[in-house]
């Protein structure tokens, strides 16, 4: 029996996790079907339930519903229970559902490994405080930065989330007004305002020279921050595609035990 995988969302129309899934299980030889769910706002619990009801094997969540599935998993990974947000859920045969966090892994590895950026000793701006940022924090402050900035509009979520992950590394939070004067070599958009072609209240001059400028969401052309970014002295632009397949590797490699190749699929994604 084929077994049953979806990305779960709202919105969900844009994501490319099918084509990525099917293409991975092809790669690989794996016998399982991976479809995209539109949830309703107020309704995710009982869509996930109602998926693993039907066999469903497992999940990958995206916007907004990462910390209701951090609520809902019945056990967690270590990185997923510090990050309080959950991206992949795993079903398990006795009923219990595993809720993990690829999301870091994916963050760094695309930056690290296919974009040939380093993070030590690097200043990084980290824009968000929802549960996409907390998701990449633990893994971004592994990486040694000089220092790490949360930056969120609303600053009390921010500082809280600095506060929540200061053991780890030298991090701290504030609003957008706070960045005016300091420059950073690393910056990360991981709000969602490039869904509805926002941009975030971000001050001219935070980019340092030589500056990477990183869009956790994708889309054809360049995001509102690309471009503000492009536009005010960032000298590397990359959105979030090449995440989204490390991240989605990391997530086949939980519920199948077996890591695909990636560079071929962000090759095909590309050109498409």
């Amino acid at each position: 029996m084929t077994d049953r995988y979806a990305v779960i969302g709202n919105p969900i129309g844009h994501s490319k996790s099918p084509l990525i899934h099917a293409e991975f299980a092809r790669q690989t030889g794996q016998d399982m079907a991976y479809t995209a769910i539109l949830a309703a706002l107020d309704d995710f619990a009982e869509t996930v339930r109602t998926f693993q009801a039907e066999n469903g094997k497992g999940l990958n969540i995206t916007v907004p519903f990462k910390q209701e599935a951090w609520q809902l998993a019945t056990r967690l990974t270590d990185r997923a229970q510090l990050a309080e947000a959950v991206n992949t859920l795993k079903f398990e045969a006795d009923g219990s559902i595993l809720g993990d966090n690829t999301d870091g892994a994916g963050l760094t590895r695309d930056i690290c490994d296919n974009h040939g950026i380093s993070f030590a000793d690097k200043r990084v701006l980290l824009m968000g405080a929802g549960g996409a940022a907390r998701g990449v924090l633990l893994p971004l402050l592994q990486q040694k930065p000089a220092h790490l900035t949360i930056a969120n509009r609303t600053a009390e979520k921010a500082v809280e989330l600095a506060r929540h992950f200061a053991p780890y590394g030298q991090v701290e939070g504030g609003d957008y007004a706070r960045l005016a004067g300091h420059q950073f070599d690393i910056v990360i958009n991981a709000t969602s305002a490039s869904l509805s072609d926002q941009l975030p209240p971000l001050p001219t001059g935070v980019f340092a020279t030589g500056a990477l400028a990183y869009d956790m969401m994708y889309g054809k052309g360049l995001t509102p921050f690309l471009q503000f970014a492009g536009d005010n002295g960032a000298r590397l632009l990359a959105d979030g595609l090449g995440m989204l397949v490390e991240q989605a590797a990391e997530s086949f490699l939980l519920w199948r035990g077996i890591r695909p190749q990636t560079e071929p699929v962000i090759a095909q994604l590309k050109s498409c």
